[in-house]
């Protein structure tokens, strides 16, 4: 299934939102529409785009803020992990696969940023939210969280194919864009032997952005 994949810089704290479309049927979905669903609406209909659904990859309000006003202007719920689609009657779970056009999309379940956090793959583009960045991962606010977060990066994600694109939640990283491959042998938080490694980095990750660097 080969899709296109317009990202829209949405305002907030660097959030992207993303339309999605088969390019054989231009039936598409769009992800994360917050600051500025207009701006997602308004691309979809010059690009002759036919939006099927709409999701938020978790509840925080800085991407689900623009909800009410997509829905009004789409004419489509925004969804949620949990939520069940009013059209297919698809419940939005994890290994849940809603028809789009000549393929499908897959919901990815990825607790750890939030309860709720979903990753969304369609062909070779791989929607993920607050769960991973370019080079970082999404905060945890509890050693528990940071544990569930680091099962469902290596269990969920990182066995998905390296060819695979990232498309992040924010622009937060080095690069707009990544890959699973590229995030595999550079992001720092996925190259910590094991999780316990990974909870001491994200404890001390001011100190380690300063000596390597980062901003």
């Amino acid at each position: 299934m080969a899709m296109q994949v317009e990202q829209i810089r949405t305002g907030g704290d660097r959030n992207f939102g993303y339309l999605c479309a088969d390019e054989a049927t231009g039936e598409a979905f769009a992800v994360d529409p917050s600051n500025s669903p207009n701006a997602l609406v308004e691309a979809a209909r010059q690009h002759g785009w036919r939006l099927a659904y709409a999701f938020c990859t978790h509840g925080h309000s800085d991407h689900t803020n623009g909800n009410a006003e997509f829905e009004r202007l789409a004419g489509l719920r925004v969804l949620l992990f949990g939520d069940r689609c009013a059209r297919t009657g698809i419940e939005v779970a994890h290994g849940a696969s809603f028809p789009l056009g000549e393929g499908s999309i897959s919901i990815i379940h990825t607790p750890g940023h939030t309860p709720d956090s979903i990753c969304i793959l369609a062909g070779e583009a791989l929607f993920t939210g607050d769960t991973l960045f370019v080079g970082k991962v999404g905060g945890t606010w509890s050693d528990s969280d940071a544990r569930q977060e680091y099962g469902s990066l290596h269990e969920r994600l990182m066995t998905l194919p390296e060819a695979i694109s990232v498309f992040p939640g924010h622009d937060y990283g080095v690069a707009p864009v990544s890959t699973i491959g590229q995030e595999k042998i550079t992001n720092p938080f996925l190259l910590q032997p094991d999780v316990e490694a990974f909870i001491d980095l994200k404890n001390n990750w001011a100190a380690y952005k300063k000596a390597h660097g980062i901003s």
